[in-house]
């Protein structure tokens, strides 16, 4: 199991724990979930991000930092009914952003699998 997935999974989890959180608790207690949540996410973007280098691959890292950044500042900043919507949101974000990392990734590894060439024994080139 590689690392992306075992992030993207966390991201995707934490998010929808907050979608329920964010509809069931207090927005005061819903803010505060947030808040770690979106730190969680910005700390878990930049293990990734730090393990892989700079690639295009880690726009979705970075996308992830994005949300958990604005996530962090949403729950500082807002208060009452606004805040339990925007930490709704931004849950919902997260979990999106986290799918879309493990559906590209998962399609660029089905490309190359698909993409392999089978042949049969006797078509192979022998060594002299």
């Amino acid at each position: 199991m590689s690392l992306k997935y075992v992030i993207n999974l966390l991201v995707a989890l934490a998010g929808g724990f907050l979608v329920v959180a964010s509809r069931t608790f207090a927005a005061n207690t819903a803010g505060w979930l947030g808040l770690g949540i979106g730190i969680l996410a910005v700390v878990l973007a930049g293990v990734r991000a730090t393990a892989t280098g700079p690639r295009l691959r880690s726009v979705g890292y970075g996308l992830t930092a994005v949300v958990g950044v604005w996530t962090i500042v949403s729950s500082s900043v807002f208060s009452g009914s606004l805040l339990a919507w925007l930490v709704f949101a931004d849950a919902l974000a997260l979990v999106a952003v986290a799918l879309a990392d493990l559906t590209a990734h998962e399609v660029s590894t089905e490309r190359v699998v698909h993409t392999l060439d089978v042949r049969e024994r006797s078509e192979l080139p022998t060594a002299a």
